[in-house]
């Protein structure tokens, strides 16, 4: 999300930041460039010309001219102005209320709304320790109804069973009953989505939303429909009092017109970012740390955040003593980092959460594709145990069976093992307090072998 508008941006961001001193004239060009850069991204006219305008009086004015580094100041205020437009800082669940509360989800059909409510629980039931109950009340399409039964089975939350042969406010109101008997914390209910929005619609649930009184009303908007999210969220703001937004399939989306404009549209926060089809791929939204990342600067606290909840601490622990005791580092050790990794949401996931990396990302994106790791890890599985713990007996024949099994070439296989070799060396200096003095001699570098391709 947001590659198109972070590349140009950063750009731009570059070019005055090292600029001593700022006129009217280097500021004019620069905003004009931001313009653009915006319009490009879809994000909505109204919501531009805002921005600009802020960013213009705060840089002509004396924030700018008292400074000694006038063109860093420059990138603060677009950085602020950035996470203002978001909504300057996340916008937690409000859950405080007599059990259980309840989270009513509404939006479109396909925006990924029962995805959402499935991703959703499984957030308050690892994040926030709720017990958690799900209910669909699309009365419209009983697929719906079996696809909640089945997400709800995958990330163990209770599933209330309802049928198309009832009505939506019955279905919900059972659902909050049984909720109560079983001491439950949180009830999502899941709504019928339309593939537009109609008076039929609203109409429905509207009633549905006087019936139950949620604590959170949540709109699920598809992010890859840029300013058409923020038009529709608009809409069922107005016949809803919304209090929140999913913005889904965010991964799929490099302009993320969307995410800067449905704050400054429907005046509802951004909650959550729906950031790939798994069920843990959900994330709170952050506006400062996602305007860091529009900027080129990183994300640090989310890519901490990930490796806290994503790595398996045991197995690192393991690995590491095993490398620093005996310097030993087998195809395993580098099949579980891939995993790992992958799990992280790939290595260009990683890499954009790591601050000044947008440049060197543009630079080895050509060898350093997701599509690369998952191949490595092909090729590591279609190895038998003992090849794994002792690569040198990788030969010819060997090489042949290894690469017809993972359905790669035997030239992949020997870039493979190269880079392992590589990478075992560097272990091996590693062993001890080699560390130190390894990291002095680089000077800084990446050692070969540490990036696929290189």
């Amino acid at each position: 999300m947001f590659e198109n508008l972070s590349e140009r941006l950063s750009q731009t961001m570059r070019s005055i930041g090292g600029r001593g001193r700022l006129t009217e004239d280097n500021i004019k060009e620069t905003l004009r460039e931001v313009r653009m850069a915006l319009l490009e991204a879809d994000v909505a006219l109204p919501v531009v010309k805002d921005f600009i305008a802020k960013v213009k009086e705060r840089a002509v004015g004396t924030e700018v001219n008292k400074s000694l580094t006038p063109g860093q100041v420059f990138v603060k205020i677009v950085q602020s102005e950035l996470e203002a437009a978001m909504g300057e800082a996340n916008a937690p669940l409000q859950l405080n209320t007599q059990p259980p509360a309840v989270i009513l989800m509404a939006g479109l059909q396909g925006a990924g709304k029962t995805t959402s409510v499935g991703k959703l629980a499984k957030f308050l039931t690892e994040r926030q320790k709720k017990k958690v109950m799900v209910v669909s009340a699309d009365v419209y399409r009983p697929a719906a109804i079996k696809q909640l039964e089945t997400i709800a089975e995958q990330v163990g939350v209770e599933f209330f069973p309802s049928s198309t042969e009832q009505k939506p406010v019955d279905i919900a109101n059972a659902a909050i009953a049984a909720a109560r008997k079983q001491f439950v914390d949180v009830v999502l209910v899941d709504t019928a989505g339309r593939l537009a929005v109609d008076e039929d619609m609203m109409a429905e649930i509207q009633q549905l939303h006087s019936s139950i009184n949620p604590i959170e009303t949540l709109f699920v908007v598809d992010a890859m429909t840029g300013q058409d999210a923020a038009n529709t969220a608009k809409a069922f703001s107005d016949a809803l009092p919304l209090t929140g937004v999913i913005l889904t399939k965010t991964d799929g989306d490099a302009r993320g017109g969307a995410a800067l404009s449905i704050r400054h549209i429907t005046g509802k926060p951004i909650k959550f970012l729906g950031v790939g089809e798994k069920t843990d791929a959900l994330e709170a939204f952050h506006p400062d740390r996602v305007a860091s990342r529009i900027l080129g600067m990183g994300d640090v606290l989310s890519l901490i955040e990930e490796v806290e909840q994503k790595v398996d601490k045991e197995k690192a622990e393991k690995v590491a003593k095993k490398v620093m005791k005996k310097g030993q580092f087998s195809l395993e050790d580098f099949r579980d980092q891939l995993v790992q990794m992958r799990e992280m949401g790939g290595m260009m996931g990683l890499m954009d959460k790591m601050p000044g990396m947008g440049k060197m990302t543009d630079q080895i994106k050509g060898q350093m594709d997701d599509k690369m790791t998952v191949r490595m890890e092909a090729i590591i599985n279609s190895m038998t145990p003992q090849e794994r713990r002792h690569p040198d007996v990788i030969k010819g024949s060997r090489k042949r069976r290894i690469a017809t099994g993972s359905g790669t070439q035997v030239q992949d296989v020997n870039k493979l093992l190269k880079q392992f070799m590589q990478m075992q060396k560097m272990m091996k200096k590693m062993k001890g307090g080699g560390l130190q003095k390894m990291m002095r001699g680089m000077g800084g570098k990446f050692p070969p072998g540490m990036f696929p391709g290189r």
